[in-house]
C-alpha cells in the first residue's frame, strides 16, 4: 500500500473518530462476510459502528488521543466498534453478541474509556453497569422519593399543629366569657 493511500486511510479514520472518546477493539475472527455484514446491521439499528481496520493505521489515527490506549497491546486485522447511547449500551451490545452462537469468532479485545486502555474483562464489567437511561431513573426515584418523604413528614406535622389549634379554640369557647 503506498503512502499516499496509507494517508488517506488515517486522515478518514481520524475524521470518523474525531468526536469519540470510547470505543471496543474486537476479532471478527472466521466470520463470513455475509456474517460480517448482518453483523453490521444489526449493530447499526442500536446506532453503533463497527469498521474493520489495520492495526498500525488504527495506532497513527489515534496518536495522542483519548483513544490511544486501545492500541497498545493489539496484533493483526482487528475491527473497531463505537457509538450507541453511551459507553454502557456498546459493551452490553458487543458483548451479548459475543456470546451469539452465528457469531462464533467474534471476540472483544480492549478498548479505551477516558483515556484509560480496557481489557477484554474491563468490557464485560462495563457491560453490567447500568446504562444512561437506567442511572437516570434511578436517581430520579431516589429524589422523588425524599421529596415524598419531606412532604409527608411536613403534612404531618402541620396537621398535628392545626388539630393543636383546633383543641385549644374549642376550649376557649367552652370557657366562660369572663374569664379563663
Amino acid at each position: 500500500m503506498s503512502k499516499l493511500v496509507k494517508n488517506m486511510l488515517i486522515d478518514d479514520l481520524k475524521h470518523r473518530l474525531r468526536d469519540v472518546n470510547e470505543l471496543v477493539v474486537v476479532s471478527l475472527g472466521k466470520l463470513d462476510a455475509q456474517k460480517t455484514t448482518t453483523l453490521r446491521q444489526t449493530l447499526r439499528k442500536k446506532r453503533i459502528h463497527l469498521q474493520l481496520v489495520k492495526n498500525s493505521l488504527a495506532r497513527r489515527a489515534t496518536s495522542g488521543t483519548v483513544l490511544a490506549p486501545a492500541f497498545e497491546k493489539t496484533e493483526g486485522m482487528l475491527a473497531i466498534a463505537w457509538g450507541g447511547e453511551d459507553v454502557v449500551d456498546l459493551a452490553k451490545e458487543l458483548d451479548r453478541v459475543s456470546g451469539v452462537a452465528d457469531y462464533q469468532g467474534f471476540e472483544l479485545r480492549g478498548g479505551a474509556l477516558d483515556g484509560a486502555r480496557l481489557g477484554a474483562a474491563d468490557i464485560k464489567t462495563v457491560a453490567k453497569w447500568p446504562s444512561r437511561a437506567e442511572q437516570l431513573s434511578i436517581l430520579s426515584g431516589q429524589i422523588s422519593s425524599l421529596g415524598g418523604l419531606l412532604a409527608g413528614q411536613v403534612v404531618s406535622a402541620g396537621g398535628l399543629l392545626a388539630g393543636q389549634i383546633k383543641s385549644r379554640m374549642e376550649d376557649l369557647e367552652k370557657a366562660p366569657a369572663g374569664g379563663e
